[in-house]
């Protein structure tokens, strides 16, 4: 069910609530009228019997005021048919329609009455229609009454209110149609656009393209502008990261440089380098406070990067690299942090694998899988959380920083990934598998 915080459900409830309103008044006002005419026509009949009467009325030798015509509707001439008139005077009736059997419409005083209720034979409900007048040659007052039957009036009311209800119905339905493809029409423009968004998180699209709808284009505009600035700030903190960490290293660099090897000091200065090289990466990652929007990095090219730099390594001690990389494969990540990420893991798979690395990426559950695994001695369970804490090193035999795992840990956390180690199943010795969304 469509509910009120979305925009489609507002503008259908809304559309909804006006149309009933609509319809519902149209029901109410055009029955109205249709009851007036009826009831008009019915009056008009009524009247007519009356002035019939009236004219058929004249005063004897005596001046007693007799009928001599009688209305010829066969309607007044059926036993209580509700069809009837009466003709009164002093208070009696003295001449009462053949519908009325042995029976006599309820006597009133007053003047002249058009469409009153009241009550005739069997307690059958009546329209009444009551006119006072006087003949020529008589002095008696003279009431004229005619009645129509309620019920009748009732059918006649129901049989144009019946079809008037469906009709509305029907114009309902329409427009209530009509509405929803309105709706439905005027809010494909933000569904596309919602949709190039999502392609532009993804990395398969750089911008959003000029939307169709005049509304819509500022809107873009400024995505488009934010989008823009945020490559633009964020290229300019990577500069400035690098210049800071050439002022530094430079200078540590050369004092290292004019100590003697076994000084003491050189290991607070590899101490000092490592930090810095934590803090600076650090940094690096978190510049900009997310990823750039947009970016997508085909993976097979950056581990064919990384193979080349480290094949001098794998020659020599005759390791084989293997890839089980799907062909297009790409992570929805800078190529920086790729090559980066990717790096640090093969690097770190090359000092301690026996003969054997492999990088295997894939789909699992929806999100991206990258998997790096040698053939190595591994890690006791108890070390893999003590390996991706930053300057820790399991092993200080060898050179390193004990700040490759952690970097990578970042840059997976910093682009909504997780980094993982474990054993593995194949080659028995470390696993490092990265996982991102797929977006």
């Amino acid at each position: 069910m469509i509910g009120w915080n979305s925009i489609r459900g507002r503008l259908l409830w809304l559309s909804a609530a006006w149309l009933t309103a609509a319809l519902l008044a149209a029901y109410l006002i055009i029955g109205g009228i249709l009851r007036d005419f009826i009831t008009d026509r019915f009056d008009t009949e009524a009247s007519a019997v009356a002035d019939s009467l009236i004219a058929g009325t004249r005063a004897d030798q005596q001046g007693l005021a007799q009928l001599y015509d009688v209305p010829g509707d066969p309607r007044f001439s059926a036993p209580i048919s509700g069809w009837y008139w009466q003709i009164e005077a002093d208070g009696t009736a003295i001449v009462i329609s053949d519908s009325l059997y042995d029976t006599t419409l309820p006597i009133a005083n007053g003047g002249d009455v058009t469409g009153a209720a009241a009550t005739g034979p069997g307690d059958a409900e009546l329209r009444l229609l009551r006119r006072a007048y006087t003949v020529p040659g008589s002095d008696e007052t003279l009431t004229a009454t005619v009645t129509v039957p309620q019920a009748e009036i009732d059918t006649a009311l129901a049989a144009v209110r019946r079809p008037l209800a469906l009709t509305l119905i029907v114009l309902g339905v329409g427009l209530a149609l009509a509405v929803l493809l309105q709706v439905t029409a005027g809010l494909s423009a933000l569904k596309r656009m919602g949709q190039d968004l999502r392609k532009v998180h993804s990395g398969s699209a750089n911008a959003l393209p000029r939307p169709d709808a005049a509304e819509l284009q500022p809107v873009a505009d400024e995505i488009n502008a934010l989008i823009l600035r945020n490559g633009e700030q964020l290229a300019r903190t990577r500069e400035q990261i690098g210049n800071l960490a050439h002022s530094l290293k430079t200078p540590l660099m050369a004092l290292q440089g004019e100590m003697a090897a076994d000084d003491p000091r050189q290991a607070m200065i590899q101490r000092m380098d490592r930090q810095i090289g934590w803090h600076l990466k650090r940094a690096r990652s978190a510049a900009g406070g997310r990823r750039v929007l947009g970016q997508r990095t085909e993976l097979a090219p950056v581990v064919e990067d990384i193979s080349l730099v480290l094949r001098h390594t794998l020659q020599d001690a005759g390791i084989t690299l293997e890839k089980q990389i799907p062909p297009g494969f790409s992570l929805p990540v800078e190529q920086q942090d790729a090559q980066e990420m990717l790096g640090n893991l093969m690097e770190n798979a090359s000092k301690w694998t026996r003969s054997r690395i492999m990088v295997r990426a894939g789909l699992d559950e929806g999100r991206i899988t990258v998997t790096i695994c040698d053939d190595g001695p591994g890690m006791a369970d108890e070390d893999y959380a003590r390996a991706l804490s930053r300057g820790t090193r399991l092993d200080e035999r060898g050179a390193g920083s004990g700040l490759g795992l952690a970097i990578v840990a970042d840059l997976a956390a910093l682009n909504g990934g997780t980094l993982k180690l474990g054993r593995d199943d194949d080659l028995g010795g470390l696993s490092a598998r990265i996982t991102l969304p797929a977006l």
